[in-house]
């Protein structure tokens, strides 16, 4: 749509329910006015849903219902009428499993408030790692105009003199503390240090980069990720898009629009630059089986071999988001890429992703580096293939000891989670850091839901002994603040049969990051041999939820949606009124 088409106020979606002089659009008006609001409030105006993540258990959001007022304020400003709807609430930290099991719960949700309400545009309220995918694969699915309010970085703080990372600097005293050099009391000291503020984690973990891809792609404001979340630019970036979400109602511009395949390219270049949290390529596989974007793990590795790592942000590099946004935010960052980038790819503010890069300026050249200074010239993220891994798995070069990103040795292997608490810290298994760990169901079904168990924990002898990183090989992910020698989304997945399922201890597994491969070295017929031993695991749901996801849930190189969400060109979702 060009710049100067504009709506009509009897060509928005909310007339249907609120215009025509008919008994349905009577009640409609009278339940308005019930609420205490008159006609000339909502007349004809724009009709701006708030899409609320905020809930009591997502500290991330703390600052949410605060920022939905200044949403609110912004609205009002640009002449449109602001409802505040709240979604569902995916807590990193609370919610069990996981919250990735819930990912494709909330963007079903946002889908069916985008679809059933009288709503001309949405903002999409979200900073904490899964909220900002399922929104904004909602809202792809919906196709109604939407913009997205990252929630920002929490503050930096610091512990005894020393900057602290949320998630990251967790795993790192943890291991302190297993090998004997932290003591209880200071364990419990720093946990008083680690998160100082509302606002997401502020390393470059899922949720600084999820919101960052965000921005990437041509959906939130120009400079918008990098705000810290109790910055006052943060409330004037709320306000400001609220205004901009009446803008993109007037104009019906819908995800699909900016959400193309330019946007997606944009977003992993972004994603690369960054040294961004192995989870956005299961996030952005996932958002473009909603769209007519194809997308595979090989476009990753792609255009991982061609961007440097600029962003010296944990847990690849030294700083944090505090530090990033001071030395000039996503913009500086992008604009030392821009000969990577499609620059004429569209944004919700209606002009070019070029345009709104011009006059952006980095102002420290060692929190984003210069492209003859990078972190890594390349290779932020890999994609691995093999007899171990035939759909694909990644892993994070940057985030590893980089000896180990060639490595054979021994596999020791764990049926399931609980198996590996158990067992772990047994001297009797006598690992080495040689050996290999490798976890098995601990996929999108296995576990179920996919969960942050990639990281896998170093035996206590071996941390005692000064070792931080082995190989270790699973069919789960790791949290973006996370590091290590960490092969994560095995797939196809052990529970669901794939070659991890066949793995024993003992056997030799090959890693090769350089030729991206990932075997084990046990033969075809061998492998055969075992597969036909192998028995297929009981359904764990009978109803619910459960039941649903186990039935319709992909694996990890496709996304790990639901099938029926996807849009394959040829069974599109029905359309949202327009």
């Amino acid at each position: 749509m060009s710049k100067s088409e504009r709506l009509q106020p009897d060509q928005l979606r909310s007339h249907r329910y609120l215009g025509p002089d008919d008994l349905r659009s009577f009640g409609h008006r009278s339940r308005q006015k019930q609420s205490g609001f008159s006609t000339e409030e909502f007349a004809g105006k724009p009709v701006i849903g708030i899409l609320n993540t905020w809930n009591d258990l997502i500290s991330c959001h703390a600052h949410f219902r605060q920022r939905a007022e200044e949403i609110k304020r912004g609205v009002w400003q640009a002449g449109g009428f602001p409802v505040e709807i709240p979604v569902m609430g995916l807590s990193e930290t609370f919610m069990k499993p996981t919250s990735m099991y819930y990912r494709n719960f909330l963007a079903m949700e946002t889908e069916e408030v985008l679809r059933t309400y009288p709503i001309d545009a949405a903002v999409l309220m979200g900073g904490c790692d899964k909220t900002t995918p399922a929104l904004l694969m909602g809202a792809l699915s919906a196709d109604v105009p939407s913009i997205v309010m990252p929630g920002g970085p929490m503050n930096k703080t610091s512990w005894r003199g020393e900057p602290l990372a949320s998630g990251t600097d967790v795993w790192k005293y943890w291991a302190e503390r297993g090998a004997g050099r932290l003591s209880c009391d200071s364990w419990c000291e720093l946990e008083d240090h680690i998160a100082a503020s509302p606002g997401h984690c502020m390393t470059m973990g899922t949720a600084s980069t999820m919101t960052a891809l965000a921005e990437s792609m041509g959906m939130t404001m120009s400079g918008a990720s990098s705000v810290p979340a109790t910055h006052s630019g943060h409330s004037r970036m709320a306000a400001a898009t609220g205004r901009a979400a009446v803008e993109i109602a007037w104009r019906d511009l819908r995800p699909s629009q900016v959400l193309t395949a330019q946007a997606f390219e944009n977003g992993m270049t972004a994603l690369m630059a960054l040294g961004g949290s192995t989870n956005a390529i299961v996030h952005l596989l996932a958002m473009a089986g909603r769209s007519r974007v194809g997308l595979s793990l090989e476009d990753f590795d792609r255009i991982s071999q061609r961007t440097p790592v600029l962003a010296n942000l944990r847990p690849t590099g030294k700083y944090v988001m505090g530090d990033f946004f001071e030395a000039g935010g996503l913009r500086a960052l992008l604009a030392r890429i821009s000969d990577l980038l499609h620059l004429e790819a569209g944004t919700v503010e209606f002009r070019t992703l070029g345009e709104s890069l011009e006059g952006a300026e980095c102002y420290d050249d060692d929190v984003i580096r210069t492209r003859d200074n990078a972190i890594c010239e390349s290779g932020s993220l890999a994609v691995l293939r093999g007899n171990l891994a035939p759909d694909g798995c990644v892993i994070k070069p940057a985030a590893a000891e980089q000896d180990l990103l060639r490595h054979r040795g021994p596999a020791v292997v764990f049926r399931d989670y609980p198996d590996l608490k158990a067992r772990i810290d047994d001297p009797s298994l006598q690992l080495t850091r040689d050996h290999v760990i490798v976890l098995q169901s601990a996929g999108p079904l296995g576990a179920p839901g996919i969960p942050e168990w990639g990281m896998l924990p170093l035996p206590r002898y071996l941390l005692e002994q000064g070792v931080r990183d082995m190989v270790r090989i699973s069919d789960s992910r790791m949290s973006g603040t996370s590091y290590g020698a960490c092969v994560l989304h095995v797939s196809p997945e052990s529970f669901a049969g794939g070659p991890l399922a066949l793995v024993r201890t003992g056997d030799m597994i090959e890693l090769d990051v350089e030729a991206r491969t990932l075997n084990i070295d046990v033969t075809e017929a061998e492998l055969a041999s075992r597969r036909e031993q192998w028995e297929p695991p009981e359904p764990r749901f009978t109803r619910g939820y459960g039941k649903l996801y186990e039935e319709q849930t992909t694996q990890s190189h496709e996304g790990c949606d639901f099938r029926f969400l996807h849009h394959d060109g040829s069974d599109p979702p029905p359309p949202a009124i327009h």
